[in-house]
Order: structure tokens, then sequence, then C-alpha cells
């Protein structure tokens, strides 16, 4: 998941290097990073992965190989969040692509964006 969000279309560059492909590896095995995968047969056509404390899941990154594969990860994020007892999830920036699926700016200082329950 990290590598595809670290690919980017027309082989710009990311800040996803190897430093923080081992950061997220290790988040991993510790528990506190997790992906949603969107797959289409044996192909993962999109997904995001973020980091999860407490009541709170900080989405890093997303990324999509198929139309609207973006748009199915956080929605089903939403519900699955929802449905463990998740109470908010940060998503960093008011994205026109974010604010559609229903994500809002938190108000305040160092506001964020994002969905509350």
């Amino acid at each position: 998941m990290v590598d595809g969000c670290a690919l980017r279309p027309g082989g710009e560059g990311t800040w996803i290097g190897r430093e923080m492909r081992q950061a997220y590896a290790r988040l991993w095995r510790l528990g506190r990073a997790h992906s949603l995968e969107i797959w289409d047969g044996d192909r993962l056509v999109g997904g995001l992965y973020g980091v999860a404390v407490g009541a709170c899941f900080t989405g890093e990154s997303m990324f999509h190989r198929a139309t609207d594969a973006s748009k199915v990860a956080p929605v089903d994020l939403v519900t699955r969040w929802a449905e463990a007892g998740g109470a908010f999830i940060d998503v960093q920036l008011p994205t026109p692509h974010l604010t559609s699926l229903g994500a809002e700016e938190m108000g305040g200082t160092g506001s964020s964006t994002g969905w509350k329950r």
C-alpha cells in the first residue's frame, strides 16, 4: 500500500522515501498503521493507509489506479472506523476530492480536515 501511494503519475517525486516506508512497516508491526485496499480481482487498484491512536485515525496517503477507487477507500474507512468505535478520521488537507466525500474542515488552532462521529 505504501509503495502504491509513493508512485505518482508521470513519475513525479514523493515524500514517501525509504525511511518513511521503514517507519510505516514498524508502525504496522506495532499494530498502529493500517491500510484499506481496493482490489479488482488480483489487481490492487487503490487504497489508503494511516495511523490509529485511540479513537483517531490519521490518513497519511491514498492512491488509485482505477476510476473511483480513491472514493471507495475513504468512504469504506468511515464506515469501518465508526463500527470499530473510532470517533475521528483526520485527512489533513481540505481537498475538493475529500470534501466532496463528506470530509469537513474542523476549526480551531491547528485545524484539520476529516470526518467526525
